[in-house]
């Protein structure tokens, strides 16, 4: 699909329609690994469906980056995903979610979710105190896209968020079981320890492969809400309710699992072979400016 400077760049543009049928494949991406969670409980949840997966892995982490630039990146990724005849689209991503969801649902004609409203909506459905606390991106947390969704639900809970910035580039880089990741876990946490909290968001798609401590910290009575988890039951539902569900089972050797990057695929791939079931052959790094 090209693009020429003088086309509206703004706007997903809306070839001519694309007839998908059940097996068409799902498209998921975020801006690094972290999706990868969402992708692994897809495998989990919904097993005979096709998944590409884009991580934007020269462009991570999105959490600092404003509303207009993560919009833009997200955009061209759902550029990209189109090229590949998708049926539908997860942004595994909580900063696009929230930045970019709204604005992209409206563009394209074929489903879309992002994983703020799953997590926002099984936390305020599970919490006993009222209290919700919520760990994030700055940006995440900024946007209060949280608060918003839980407050449509209960308008009597209290939402807390708290930032946690460091945590992407300590998953990034492997550290998922480090002292150091330990100790600067420890003091991010502290504070909703203080406030009594009895619900914990993983507000970013990279913090589930940190959850054992997070939960060890938090405790046994602070329940861990995985939006990962929750947005792949929504998929499945979404794709029954479509008639979109994919039925026929597909081995793994016809191109099941494709994965693309625009950086560091040798990286990318030794990553995701360590958390996922399936290991992957290969990631192929494309330049996403082209989109």
């Amino acid at each position: 699909m090209a693009f020429f400077m003088n086309e509206p760049m703004n706007i997903i543009e809306q070839t001519d329609t694309i007839d998908v049928c059940s097996d068409a494949p799902i498209g998921v991406f975020d801006s690094g690994v972290g999706g990868l969670t969402v992708v692994r409980e897809i495998m989990r949840q919904i097993p005979n469906e096709k998944i590409i997966y884009f991580g934007d892995t020269a462009r991570v982490p999105y959490g600092s980056k404003s509303k207009e630039v993560v919009t833009r990146y997200s955009r061209q990724i759902v550029r990209f995903l189109r090229t590949q005849r998708v049926k539908a689209i997860v942004i595994a991503c909580n900063t696009a979610s929230a930045m970019a969801l709204e604005e992209i649902e409206k563009e394209i004609n074929i489903p879309i979710i992002g994983v703020v409203r799953p997590g926002a909506k099984v936390a305020a459905e599970v919490t006993v105190n009222g209290k919700i606390g919520v760990i994030a991106t700055d940006a995440t947390i900024g946007s209060n896209v949280y608060t918003d969704y839980i407050h449509q639900i209960n308008q009597n809970v209290q939402v807390i968020g708290k930032a946690c910035p460091l945590f992407c580039p300590l998953v990034e880089e492997g550290l998922l079981k480090d002292p150091v990741t330990d100790e600067i876990a420890m003091r991010y946490l502290t504070e909703l320890i203080d406030i009594d909290i009895d619900t914990l968001i993983l507000g970013c798609t990279h913090y589930p492969l940190i959850r054992s401590t997070i939960g060890k910290i938090m405790g046994d009575k602070v329940t861990l809400v995985n939006p990962a988890y929750e947005t792949a039951r929504e998929l499945k539902e979404l794709l029954t309710k479509e008639n979109m569900l994919n039925e026929v089972k597909t081995g793994l050797g016809t191109n099941k699992y494709q994965f693309f990057v625009s950086d560091g695929a040798q990286k990318f791939q030794t990553f995701a072979n360590s958390i996922l079931k399936y290991g992957i052959l290969s990631a192929k790094v494309i330049n996403i400016e082209e989109y």
